[in-house]
């Protein structure tokens, strides 16, 4: 399996900025939500994917470990699920020094308190716990994201519908910045959303979740699918094979509109639950035979990369180079028009 990054791109072809946190290895959710798409579009768009260490130490001081560790753990992912670092340009946020410049630049044309009635960091503040204890970074990586998304002067970005208001952040940013150097020098973005709604937790949570433990990892065994299908929420109601059972708010048929292909016999499966008749655990071993069908072939591969570390380790390498060049020339302009460009 060749690793070895390309050079060359359409520019007629949207640009495509996405990525993840490294906090731990990708799971279901990762892949519904955003994985399988970034395999198409990186045969349509010119894609830049990173692995955000940076974003992810905002809320990780102390468990900095955990995140370094993980960066290797995600670009296994991403390479299992068909990710081609010659198609699209994988990096890591942390080793281009430009992003950070881009940042700074931008916290000069955004309020504390336009930062703070931003939805989703209120949200987040809210579930950690933070109060008015919020860590700087923290409370600034809609800016850090909006330097991300402008360093590559991206077009497109795949976001839940959580992740929206960063996206009006960064294009009033990009307004704002535009207006206060007298010329279009950022680039304003769109939003790509999923077509596939988010993925519960096996315990029936709103979201599927590393660290709430209610996830099923990329690379998970046989028998940990096989335990965590067994372990899903379904109907509390549905205590007989002959009941009546409801199908709303069902994990397993929740996985099941997600991957299972036949959509024809899922709804007759729907319609024979409904009206009783029809036992968990038959539903369950129609779902764990498509997860595991699944799964298999993204596990073996992620296992044939794991055996040299040291090539991922340079594909990075590689595609971080090319990230930072495309981002240093941005930075360039952004200087320029600033007047910051003082010895040529």
């Amino acid at each position: 399996m060749s690793l070895n990054a390309s050079t060359s791109s359409a520019p007629s072809r949207p640009i495509v900025l996405t990525g993840d946190r490294p906090t731990g290895p990708l799971h279901l959710g990762h892949y519904i939500g955003s994985l399988k798409s970034r395999v198409d579009l990186q045969h349509t768009a010119q894609q830049f994917i990173l692995l955000a260490d940076t974003q992810a130490m905002t809320d990780n001081v102390g468990r900095h470990q955990r995140v370094t560790e993980n960066v290797m753990e995600v670009a296994l992912d991403y390479l299992a699920v068909g990710i081609d670092p010659e198609k699209s340009t994988i990096f890591i946020q942390s080793q281009i020094s430009e992003l950070y410049e881009l940042s700074m630049v931008l916290l000069n044309l955004v309020t504390v308190s336009r930062l703070e009635r931003n939805p989703t960091i209120k949200e987040e503040i809210r579930l950690r716990g933070f109060e008015r204890d919020i860590p700087a970074g923290f409370l600034t990586y809609p800016v850090s994201q909006a330097a991300d998304i402008t360093a590559f002067k991206a077009t497109l970005v795949p976001v839940g519908n959580d992740q929206l208001p960063m996206i009006e952040q960064t294009n009033e940013l990009v307004r704002r910045f535009n207006n206060v150097v007298g010329k279009d020098i950022l680039v304003e973005c769109k939003e790509m959303l999923s077509a596939t709604s988010r993925l519960p937790g096996i315990d029936g949570k709103a979201k599927m979740s590393k660290s709430l433990g209610n996830s099923i990892p990329l690379g998970a065994t046989a028998a940990e699918i096989k335990k965590a299908v067994n372990n899903m929420y379904t109907d509390p109601n549905h205590l007989r094979v002959e009941d009546p059972g409801q199908v709303e708010g069902n994990v397993v048929f929740s996985f099941l509109d997600a991957f299972d292909p036949n959509k024809d016999e899922l709804e007759e499966l729907k319609a024979h639950y409904r009206r009783g008749g029809l036992g968990d655990s038959v539903v369950k071993r129609r779902l764990e035979a498509q997860l595991q069908a699944m799964i298999e072939p993204i596990r073996t591969r992620r296992e044939e990369f794991a055996k040299d570390k040291g090539e991922v380790l340079a594909m990075l390498k590689r595609g971080t180079e090319r990230a930072r060049g495309v981002a240093a020339q941005t930075l360039s302009e952004v200087n320029a028009a600033m007047g910051l460009n003082y010895f040529g």
